[in-house]
Formats: C-alpha cells, structure tokens, sequence
C-alpha cells in the first residue's frame, strides 16, 4: 500500500503551525507544539489517497480569531525547566516560574492566539487565609522536619489561574452480560480422621440479561496545565464549575495565568475515556444477580459541547535539600494537597515505638 501524503496544507487547530500527516501514528502531528489531530486516510474516485479530518479538528480551524486571546494586553513567558508558559500583565517582570522557582524563562511567541477562556471561578482565599492553611498543614504532618515547620516557607507561595477543558454529553447505553446467581448444594466428604462429613458448597447458576442506561455528564474537567502535579491536582478538585463567571479581562488583572498546553483535542480524548469508564460502571450497577462476566456496552454520544475555563489555585515550591516540593491548594474551596521532606530521626523513633509496644503486648500475654 502506498504511503498517504496530503493533498493541501493542514494548520494545527491549536496553534495555527502547518500540521503534517504521521503515517506511524496515522494522524496530523504539529511540528510546532505536538498537537495530534486525528484524521483517517480515504481514496478519491481516481483510487488517489487523501487525508480527511475529524469533524472536531475540522471545526476547530472554523473558531473566528475573535474568540481568541485574552481581550487585554499581555506577554506570555515559557519555563525551560517544567515547560509551563505563563501569562501576565506587561508590566509585571517575571523574574522566576510562578510554578517551579526556576529562572530560566524564555520569551514565547504563537502563532495563533489561544482560545479565549468562556468563563472562570473567582479566586476566593485571600494570602493571608492561604498562608495561616499553609502553617495548619504543616503543623499536622508529624515526620516533617522541625527545621521545615519553623521556615518561613509560605514567603514564596503565588496565587493564579490555571486552564481546564469541561465537557457535556448526554450518552445512551445498551448493556448485555450475564448474570450470576448464587446457590448451594450439599456435599460429602471425609475429614482427616476418615470420618464422613458434609458440607455446603456454593455453585453459580448463569443466565443472560440486558439493559439500557442513560446518563448526563455535565462538566467533566479535564486539566490542562503542565505547571502542577497532576496527582496533586487530582487531589484538590473538584472545582465547583456552578459558580463560574463569565470571562472578563479585568478578573486576570495582576495575576498570573498559564496558557493550556493540553490541547483541545488531546482533552477531548481524555474526557471520552473517562466517560466510557464512569458508563461501564453505571452498566455494571444495573446487572443483576450475585455476580456478573462478560458485559458490553454500546454507547452511544450526543449533544458533545465543550468549555475552556479558567480556575484559581495558591501554589507554593520550595526546596529543601537537593530536592524540590510542591503544594497546591485550591483558590475557591480551599483543599490542600502536597509533598514533603520526611525526617528520619522521626521515622525511626516511630518504628522503634511500634516495636516496643508490640514487645511489651507480647510479654503481658505471655504472663
């Protein structure tokens, strides 16, 4: 089979570069920022090989450049180090990455602009709330260092805006599997002394069912940052996507924002996963019986829409050691999450705790 070359110039949906087709991946690659568009090869009348886009790709290069960029002036940098590109006020000179500490920051220039976020979530916490959480926390995690708990860490903590793709569906489901049924027959058999003896057993009595299940996911978030952890973002979500407002310049004002890096069609792919498995569980909910094996579902997807949005968060990195830590806390409910340095001389002290008390559990039942 020939190798498939495309017929007209692809611009990448996310960035505007030319997008060239992979025939490994059999996908539109950005050479510029990576993107992978899907696409599928298809023959003309003349038995010719031409690249078609996905209808979501396709619909993408359609979105006006008025629905980009941030309606108000601003220099984007990006971090040579964890690669976040941030967004921030001309006149505010960005010395250090808002999300790592390094110094190491480039200017970054695009060559389309990005989406224009629909809307956000007010930022909530003020620093000095963020800061008295920040001491709470530490003060609860008992192998910390001492030397930590004393530092003046929460000097170095940044409020900003990060991005977050959203996604509504409504999905029909039709579901076979088949359902197990306990029951029990008696058995009979010898012990060790040769004596005979019964028992119940427990067999499974298997018959077919089916279903259906219909479901609305509204608002599934999907992250689009690469300054925070994911695990860690993971961690302080959810975000109440009820309380957003629409987006106006004057909310970013004085903070800093960092441009998506996960781009639209990259989430897109992530939120259909994580439908596809929240459906398969609905389904599996609905098969009765006992037990159940082998069940399929068919789904099927209407009404897709989708958000780009904006949702503040207070991070603090510092380093302590050869290493560097994150926490993250959320700017709108306030959870915590975060690493940090564990002490030895306190985890030894508790493993040798534990062992005493279990010497001493030993010796009182052995009296």
């Amino acid at each position: 089979m020939p190798e498939a070359t495309a017929q007209k110039k692809f611009s990448c949906p996310a960035c505007g570069a030319e997008a060239q087709w992979n025939p490994a991946k059999q996908a539109l690659v950005c050479a510029f920022c990576g993107t992978t568009s899907p696409a599928q090869v298809e023959l003309t009348a003349t038995g010719q090989e031409t690249i078609q886009e996905h209808d979501l790709a396709a619909a993408l290069r359609s979105v006006p450049d008025s629905a980009r960029g941030w309606q108000a002036k601003k220099i984007s940098v990006r971090c040579q180090s964890c690669q976040a590109i941030s967004v921030f006020d001309p006149e505010r000179v960005g010395q250090r990455c808002d999300f790592c500490g390094s110094s190491a920051l480039v200017p970054y220039e695009e060559i389309k602009e990005a989406f224009t976020p629909e809307s956000l979530l007010p930022m909530k916490l003020s620093e000095d709330q963020v800061r008295d959480a920040i001491r709470r926390w530490y003060g609860s995690r008992w192998f910390a260092p001492n030397k930590l708990k004393s530092a003046a860490l929460t000097d170095t903590v940044k409020g900003l805006y990060i991005p977050y793709w959203t996604f509504d569906a409504q999905v029909h489901a039709d579901w076979t599997a088949e359902s197990g049924y306990y029951y029990y027959e008696t058995e009979t058999y010898q012990d060790a002394d040769g004596k005979q003896q019964t028992r119940q057993v427990q067999k499974i009595r298997w018959q077919p069912s089916s279903g259906s299940v219909d479901h609305f996911f509204d608002d599934e978030l999907v992250a689009a940052s690469r300054g925070v952890q994911p695990d860690l973002l993971r961690k302080v979500e959810p975000f109440p996507t009820k309380q957003l407002t629409p987006y106006k310049a004057g909310f970013l004002s004085g903070w800093v924002v960092e441009r998506y890096q996960i781009d639209l069609l990259s989430a897109a792919r992530q939120a259909r996963e994580a439908m596809d498995e929240k459906i398969t569980s609905l389904c599996a909910q609905e098969v009765p019986g006992d037990t159940q094996r082998n069940l399929n579902v068919t789904s099927d997807y209407s009404g897709q829409t989708f958000k780009h949005i904006l949702v503040p968060l207070w991070l603090l990195t510092y380093g302590y050691g050869a290493r560097t830590f994150q926490v993250v806390i959320n700017g709108f409910t306030g959870t915590i999450s975060g690493r940090y340095p564990k002490s030895w001389v306190k985890i030894l002290l508790a493993v040798l705790g534990a062992l005493a008390a279990i010497g001493l559990f030993a010796l009182i039942a052995r009296h």
